[in-house]
């Protein structure tokens, strides 16, 4: 494993949590794989932080089914299965069509300037070729498109379906077809809340998700 810069807090439970947002964040990328061991005096190392941290951090990811833990042998990276990955989408699509619907009756006209300013720069990279810069563009986009929904609950659980996915979605757009097609989606979405149709705009949203699970499942060998 790469080395990481230092974790720095003077908040033992600070620590703790930090430690644990690390390890996610680097399962969850694709940082730590599937099947990688993960030992405590290795990523204390790493970390920069003692054991106990550490220890804690995985305790609580084996609860939430990101890394098992095998007696005489550490924590294990389960990440996400492919059942996970179906139920993930089946629950964020219905749920960015309600959010897309509720931007459409909440938006304001500089929100949807917002909106539409991240869709030329999104189509003028695609003309580029930068795909890379695309997939910051839908990250930026769907966050606006959270907030915009004016919902704390939904935000928070949005996002972190979005965060929950972003290896797989990095995997999906290096693709130039879907990329291509992503952004034509995202351009109905944001027309749909431009006109404020909220039932239009909910459902161009579920037909975005329908299609990004599509692909994944193309790509993806479970």
């Amino acid at each position: 494993m790469e080395q990481k810069e230092v974790i720095k807090t003077s908040d033992k439970y600070s620590l703790q949590g930090m430690v644990f947002d690390r390890i996610r964040e680097n399962i969850l990328t694709g940082v730590y794989k599937r099947d990688d061991e993960l030992r405590e005096v290795a990523l204390g190392k790493e970390l920069g932080v003692s054991r106990t941290p550490v220890r804690e951090a995985l305790r609580q990811l084996e609860l939430e089914g990101l890394v098992q833990i095998i007696p005489n042998k550490g924590a294990v990276v389960i990440g996400i299965s492919s059942k996970d990955f179906r139920d993930i989408y089946e629950m964020r699509g219905r749920l960015e069509g309600l959010c897309a619907r509720w931007a459409a009756e909440n938006a304001t006209d500089e929100d949807i300037a917002k909106l539409e300013e991240i869709m030329d720069l999104a189509e003028y990279q695609v003309s580029k070729g930068k795909y890379d810069k695309v997939l910051e563009l839908d990250n930026e986009f769907h966050i606006l498109l959270y907030n915009m929904a004016d919902s704390k609950m939904l935000f928070r659980t949005l996002s972190g379906f979005h965060h929950y996915l972003e290896s797989l979605r990095k995997t999906a757009l290096c693709d130039e077809k879907r990329v291509i097609n992503s952004v034509k989606e995202h351009r109905a979405i944001v027309d749909s809340i431009k006109a404020r149709d909220p039932e239009k705009a909910e459902k161009n949203a579920i037909k975005h998700m329908k299609k990004a699970v599509e692909n994944i499942e193309k790509k993806l060998l479970w």
